[in-house]
């Protein structure tokens, strides 16, 4: 779990106005990507975009399928793909401490 102040858990941190702001605008945000637009934007099999997603391929499948086969993703994977094709489109401008911080310190980038 993503804990970088490791802070005590009956010691919150104050949300400040800036942060409010922050919170807002993620929450407002209509962050989405279809798993086709990943797939055709890059070179990814199915079992990729399951790992991102955290689903197993075979949902994964069904998302590509057509007909009565066809699955719709939920809003969390679209925001999963979203979050990751930017992070692949703008991986080289982020300092790698804040990789650090968003990453396993067991994994180098």
């Amino acid at each position: 779990m993503y804990n970088p102040g490791r802070r005590h858990p009956r010691q919150p941190k104050a949300i400040t106005q800036r942060e409010q702001k922050l919170i807002d605008l993620y929450s407002n945000c209509k962050l989405g990507m279809t798993p086709q637009q990943f797939y055709t934007k890059w070179e990814v099999t199915h079992e990729t975009i399951a790992y991102i997603c955290s689903r197993s391929i075979s949902t994964v499948r069904f998302w590509f399928a057509r007909g009565r086969s066809y699955r719709r993703p939920m809003a969390t994977d679209l925001r999963h793909l979203a979050l990751m094709d930017f992070l692949l489109e703008h991986f080289e401008k982020i300092p790698e401490p804040l990789l650090n911080l968003l990453c396993s310190k067991n994994q180098s980038i």
